[in-house]
């Protein structure tokens, strides 16, 4: 059975992702920084839907214990056919652009694409041992960015820019590894419905309503999760390098 490691999956985005890969046959990794409540819930979530879940403490904002998460998910299901970097985070404090500072510019890259870079590189050159040895036929990678990849926010600049290099990690690591056969894809979510967004329901409601977004609801969790079970299924395995906005429509432009 096909194995996949979700990075920041304990709750919210990533583990609407996991219940969707596990209903596509995936054993998963569940991984989480503090919760590990909250983790042992979504490993449970995915055991109902009859694969088996693992959980692991790591934060990818440290290089070695993110080279240790994949190892570990390779030795629990004895292959990884997947990586999902979802873990990310915002500014704790949302600050006019003139006004940042390095340290919170600091740790958001840190934890939303130092962190993914190093993880899918070590990630990577598992798999394509893995390949070479016979133990998976194809290794893929989905990278979970955001629509502030490309909408300026100049009150979180540095959540912005984090999103952005994303993107080119996308397309940095589908060049690499398109010899390999193994597709790199970006999921964009528009406006989810998380614990995290809970805060500004207020602000967004009327926008969504007003047509903020041409389908006028906020996203949830399993709409990502559909589109990287998709990914996972093998839909999109002559696609890499490129960005599915899962969105309600919000990249496009209109007048």
């Amino acid at each position: 059975m096909p194995a996949a490691l979700v990075t920041g999956s304990s709750r919210g985005i990533g583990r609407g992702i996991a219940y969707a890969l596990a209903d596509a046959g995936y054993d998963i990794m569940i991984n989480y920084t503090s919760n590990e409540a909250a983790a042992a819930e979504a490993a449970d979530g995915v055991r109902a839907r009859g694969t088996r879940a693992e959980i692991a403490q790591a934060n990818v904002t440290d290089i070695d214990q993110g080279i240790e998460l994949v190892d570990r998910s390779i030795e629990a299901f004895g292959r990884l056919d997947l990586l999902v970097n979802n873990a990310g985070i915002a500014p704790r404090v949302r600050a006019d652009l003139l006004e940042a500072t390095p340290d919170s510019y600091d740790e958001v890259m840190a934890t939303n694409l130092r962190g993914p870079y190093f993880l899918t590189q070590h990630a990577a050159n598992r798999m394509i041992e893995m390949k070479a040895a016979g133990t998976i036929d194809i290794g893929r990678f989905i990278v979970i960015s955001s629509i502030s990849a490309y909408t300026a926010s100049i009150s979180r600049g540095e959540y912005c820019v984090s999103k952005a290099g994303l993107t080119m990690l996308t397309r940095l690591f589908a060049d690499r590894l398109a010899e390999h056969g193994f597709p790199v894809n970006e999921i964009q979510p528009g406006i989810i419905a998380t614990d995290l967004t809970s805060v500004v329901k207020d602000k967004y409601d009327p926008l969504i309503a007003d047509g903020l977004t041409p389908i006028r609801r906020w996203g949830q969790p399993e709409d990502i999760g559909k589109a990287a079970a998709a990914i996972g299924l093998g839909y999109f395995d002559f696609t890499t390098g490129a960005a599915f906005p899962v969105d309600g429509g919000f990249h496009m432009r209109r007048l």
